[in-house]
């Protein structure tokens, strides 16, 4: 951002400013509502007041970024060249110092601000931009910074470019301004795992050396404790735990779910989970000999290491990967890419819980959910999950598994049980939607249901983004003479039972004479 533009964001901020003042005066006219209802204009005005605060945020960051790298450079201009490392330090020591005596903040954080200030003026232009539109937030453009961090140059633009340029090749789907932080955040991690140049498998070695149990004490008598740990094995305590809190559920139990999930997941690592007893014996999880205890009344597998989680989640993995042809991400349901061998491994030691979808690799389209339960309900709302990947009210992040089936025309109302009539949404806005006048638009069988709200603005679902798999050079493609299947059957050797059909197509239509799904 030069000068110029400085003053630009400046004089929009002012213009911003003016047109919030007349939308609370009431001077802006509500499309589609007129005189006939003020009540309705004047509560409209209201949200658009809230929507273009929201833009005068996003406006004010930009030229906060703007003069924040400008101090930056004119005082070390001013400094002149360091003698020596330790003068540097001083020097940037001295920098942050002003910025956070002016701001009032802390140092920490005015450090942050200017490392962020320089990673947008030097190599965000884009979202940099996109900022001073005020088209995305501040939260919006920390999370750009974030997720390009140690990514070289070209990577940095690709990930940029994918999610705010719209005529990059293979843009989102759908602009990032539509995603709520979180949910941006989700989607450019995503992208950054599929895309580093470094692959998955190695950064998830060197990863796992760094996992951890922290503890923070909070007030109130009170405190935090948390753990780092493989995505596979994080994933799998949030499923049992949550299990578990669900089956204590019932017309009799006051506690929350919440509640639930945090007094099983104590009372399960302060229990005794050691044979002999005492400090001196084998706990369950070390896998020693004679090893039971709780561990194993839980219906936690024991074994050598830490045992396998048995979730039930899916696993999205393409073909070449599932055969260890390439070494692209997994897509693990609830969390995110995970490395190959991880998905491997959880197919094996799992397949009674893990539900694997293969994955076209000739255009990412999903192939197939493993057979092992395929009755028809069961993988119709599979599929929900596959489609929908989580909650798809705009801005949830409910996990999939604990969300509810809905009939988006009721069945009484002549709405027929198909994917394309279904929703998912979590028990919160599945009540929001049957006690309000929040309405879900249709759907299809790859596109879950928009919003329409109570004041008649249409809000988009988050879709998620399915793309093509890295196909290896030493592979033909179809169209070439020999045929993808053919040639994958020759790797496989029949050996691995993976029932793989490149062209299977799922039917996913329920059967009428059945009994309607409650929703």
């Amino acid at each position: 951002m030069d000068s110029r533009a400085a003053v630009a964001t400046a004089e929009a901020l002012s213009v911003s400013f003016a047109e919030l003042a007349s939308v609370l005066r009431g001077g802006t006219d509500s499309p589609g509502f007129g005189d006939a209802d003020p009540l309705r204009r004047v509560a409209d005005g209201f949200l658009d007041g809230l929507a273009e605060t929201s833009r005068l945020d996003a406006r004010s960051a930009a030229l906060k970024v703007w003069l924040a790298a400008g101090y930056s450079a004119a005082a070390e201009a001013l400094a002149g060249p360091s003698e020596s490392p330790q003068d540097h330090t001083g020097q940037e020591m001295a920098v942050i110092a002003e910025v956070a005596c002016a701001l009032t903040v802390s140092e920490r954080s005015a450090g942050t601000l200017l490392a962020e200030a320089h990673q947008l003026t030097t190599a965000l232009p884009l979202t940099l931009s996109a900022l001073q539109a005020g088209t995305i937030s501040w939260q919006h453009a920390r999370i750009m910074v974030d997720e390009t961090t140690n990514l070289d140059r070209p990577g940095t633009a690709a990930l940029e470019a994918h999610f705010l340029d719209p005529h990059a090749i293979n843009p989102a789907r759908g602009p990032a301004s539509e995603l709520i932080p979180g949910r941006f955040r989700h989607k450019a991690r995503t992208w950054r795992e599929r895309h580093h140049p470094v692959s998955i498998e190695k950064r998830h070695i060197k990863s796992t050396a760094d996992r951890r149990v922290e503890y923070a004490p909070d007030r109130d008598g009170m405190a935090w404790l948390s753990a780092y740990l493989p995505a596979d094995q994080a994933a799998g305590i949030w499923d049992r735990i949550t299990t578990a809190a669900r089956a204590l559920q019932g017309p009799h139990e006051d506690l929350t779910l919440t509640q639930l999930r945090a007094d099983i997941a104590a009372t399960w690592l302060l229990g005794n989970h050691t044979t002999g007893g005492g400090t001196g014996g084998t706990t369950a999880m070390s896998g020693g000999e004679g090893a039971t205890g709780r561990i194993g009344e839980t219906g936690m597998a024991v074994g050598d290491g830490v045992p396998s989680p048995r979730a039930q989640v899916l696993i999205m993995v393409p073909v070449l990967a599932l055969l260890g042809v390439t070494e692209e991400p997994a897509m693990l349901d609830g969390y995110g890419p995970i490395p190959p061998s991880m998905a491997r491994r959880l197919i094996a030691d799992g397949a009674e819980s893990f539900h694997r979808v293969l994955i076209d690799p000739r255009d990412g389209a999903p192939l197939e959910i493993g057979r092992t339960s395929y009755r028809l309900t069961k993988a119709q709302r599979q599929w929900l999950r596959l489609r929908d990947g989580k909650c798809p009210f705009p801005g949830c992040s409910n996990h999939s598994l604990d969300n509810e089936a809905d009939h988006l025309l009721a069945w009484a109302h002549g709405g027929t049980t198909g994917i394309s009539n279904l929703g998912q949404p979590c028990r919160r806005h599945h009540r929001l939607r049957h006690t309000t006048t929040w309405t879900p638009t249709t759907a299809t069988k790859n596109e879950p249901p928009g919003w329409i709200s109570p004041s008649r603005r249409h809000y988009a679902s988050e879709h998620p983004d399915w793309e093509p798999p890295h196909w290896p050079a030493n592979i033909p493609m179809a169209g070439t003479g020999i045929s993808p299947g053919s040639v994958l059957d020759v790797h496989l050797e029949l050996d691995l039972d993976l029932d793989l059909d490149l062209d299977l197509d799922l039917d996913l239509d329920l059967d009428t004479s059945m009994p309607p799904p409650q929703s």
